[in-house]
């Protein structure tokens, strides 16, 4: 686990008012400290994906193939260069990142975008 932290925030108290901010333009509420996710899991288009704070979104997909009687199972590795700013627990879960509106940046994910998580990481309790 790790302590709070949003990306281009200098101090916790930036953090902070960055995390309101973002909430707002996310159209949902800020989760209380010691309910702040770190991290999330979801499926998406048949590929498993994570959205970390600080870091790019990253994502695997599985596929198999019948060959001369033989089951070959592939995975491919999916990048983005779409970096994750925040993720606000709800139903479903809201991710904000670094892509349009927020900066000049094109992706293809929606800014924000929403994802129903199999797997959650929190940030440490303060």
């Amino acid at each position: 686990m790790a302590a709070f932290f949003l990306p281009r925030a200098s101090d916790d108290e930036q953090a902070e008012r960055l995390y309101e901010a973002l909430a707002e333009f996310a159209g949902c509420e800020p989760a209380p400290p010691g309910r702040r996710v770190h991290a999330i899991a979801f499926g998406q288009d048949g590929a498993r994906w994570v959205a970390e704070v600080g870091a790019e979104l990253r994502g695997e997909r599985t596929t198999q193939q019948l060959r001369r009687g033989e089951l070959i199972e592939r995975t491919e590795t999916l990048t983005s260069t779409t970096r994750v700013l925040a993720v606000y627990p709800g139903t479903p879960f809201v991710v904000v990142t670094d892509a349009q509106p927020i900066t000049g940046t094109a992706s293809e994910w929606a800014n924000p975008f929403t994802a129903q998580p199999d797997e959650v990481t929190l940030f440490d309790a303060p």
